[in-house]
């Protein structure tokens, strides 16, 4: 297998590299997935006092959704918040999510890939360096640049979750 951070021929180079980040991390989430029964799926850890796998699995989607319809400078639709949101719950805790299947999860997520690919090729390596608001009040500001890296390392740190729960799983 051979690795590279390089976007598709149709993006800009920084750009392709951001999101060739993102794809990655999407793929390795794929694949540190692939074999979970659902029993797994919804397993939140020792005494249920975690976020399940499906719940991260969503989270992750869902930050990235708003981060899409952000750099696009759109809001996100009320029926994608609906489907995916919200953000947080009445107990300030990821939304709870059972019952939902990986192969579902993940099919989802891949649209929401794809949607970020279709804004990567609209974008160019100069756009990176506007400035959008982000944050449950839209209190924070950063660069596109930054909203492409951050959605990298999102998934990434929420794989770490799921690797615990599937270590917790197993156990």
């Amino acid at each position: 297998m051979f690795y590279d951070l390089q976007g598709d021929t149709d993006m800009t180079p920084i750009v392709g590299m951001l999101f060739s980040a993102v794809k990655e991390n999407s793929l390795r989430l794929q694949d540190i997935t692939n074999d979970m029964s659902q029993d797994e799926v919804d397993y939140k850890g020792p005494n249920n006092k975690f976020n399940s796998t499906a719940q991260l699995i969503n989270h992750i989607m869902f930050v990235d959704l708003n981060w899409i319809y952000r750099i696009n400078g759109k809001p996100l639709p009320a029926s994608l918040n609906k489907q995916f949101g919200p953000m947080i719950d009445e107990n300030n805790r990821l939304p709870m999510i059972k019952g939902k299947s990986m192969e579902t999860l993940m099919d989802d997520y891949k649209e929401v890939l794809k949607m970020l690919k279709d804004t990567c090729t609209i974008l160019n390596d100069d756009d990176l360096a506007l400035v959008v608001t982000f944050g449950h009040g839209n209190e924070k500001k950063a660069t596109i640049r930054w909203g492409l890296w951050h959605m990298a390392d999102h998934n990434r740190y929420h794989q770490a979750h799921i690797n615990q729960l599937r270590k917790w799983y197993k156990e």
